[in-house]
């Protein structure tokens, strides 16, 4: 065989095992990393409640029907503060009002106005609850939107879900590992994904928007320390958190 021939048998082999040198990178690197979720959830009894209430009044003539509407805003507020609710923690968050019709022969009739206002009361001390949703629809209160029981340590229980998810995620990493008679190494990547629970207030009349932005849902699991004979059972917060890791496999 002559010498240019060599030379050309000499380039195909190396061009061979150059790329058949590259695969096994590629496939260890695949075969040496795991991928595990890891998931927790702490549960915490609330310590504040949230109300929206609304009130609808109707009248023939729109500055009644406003008048009427005003008033029982009023009362309910005040009967917020007589149970020791901070101007600071009530809010007004919706106003409409809308012309109410009656279709006639020939055309529609103007029947009245209806007012409509939503209040949002933020109460610190929830052995009070019942005792304020019965005063707010006794001054006028129509509509019940929403109730809500938070926490006001989300953060501090919303970190310690983060770390019993790590947790999680390496003994599971470690459990696989030790099946398949190998050992994990360093983490690799770490990502989380947290899921939780916000009322959105006031968007639409008698509508409640959730989404997931806060990491805390209403859980029925347990209750809140209150009086023997009250009917309230707020249950408690639970807080989940996933994350997703991958580790190196020794």
């Amino acid at each position: 065989m002559n010498a240019r021939r060599w030379g050309v048998v000499a380039a195909i082999a190396l061009l061979v095992l150059s790329s058949s040198a590259q695969v096994p990178l590629d496939a260890r690197d695949s075969q040496d990393v795991i991928s595990v979720n890891g998931e927790s959830e702490v549960r915490v009894v609330p310590d504040e409640v949230v109300l929206s209430l609304g009130v609808e009044t109707f009248n023939a003539a729109l500055r009644t029907a406003k008048s009427m509407n005003d008033e029982r805003i009023q009362k309910t507020m005040a009967a917020a503060r007589n149970l020791a609710v901070q101007t600071a923690q009530m809010q007004t968050d919706y106003v409409g009002i809308e012309p109410k019709y009656e279709h006639g022969d020939i055309a529609r009739v103007l029947q009245g106005y209806v007012v409509r206002r939503t209040v949002i009361i933020r109460l610190k001390e929830i052995s009070k609850f019942e005792d304020l949703l019965t005063a707010a629809l006794e001054a006028g209160v129509t509509h019940v939107h929403g109730i809500e029981f938070r926490t006001t340590e989300l953060r501090k229980h919303r970190d310690q879900a983060r770390v019993m998810a790590i947790k999680a995620a390496q003994e599971k990493a470690e459990l696989l590992a030790r099946e398949s008679g190998r050992k994990v190494g360093a983490a690799r990547s770490i990502g989380e994904a947290s899921y939780g629970y916000h009322a959105s207030y006031g968007s639409w009349w008698g509508t409640r928007y959730s989404s997931m932005t806060q990491n805390s849902i209403q859980n029925v699991g347990g209750s809140a320390p209150l009086e023997s004979d009250s009917t309230l059972a707020p249950g408690q917060i639970s807080i989940r958190v996933s994350v997703h890791a991958s580790y190196v496999l020794q």
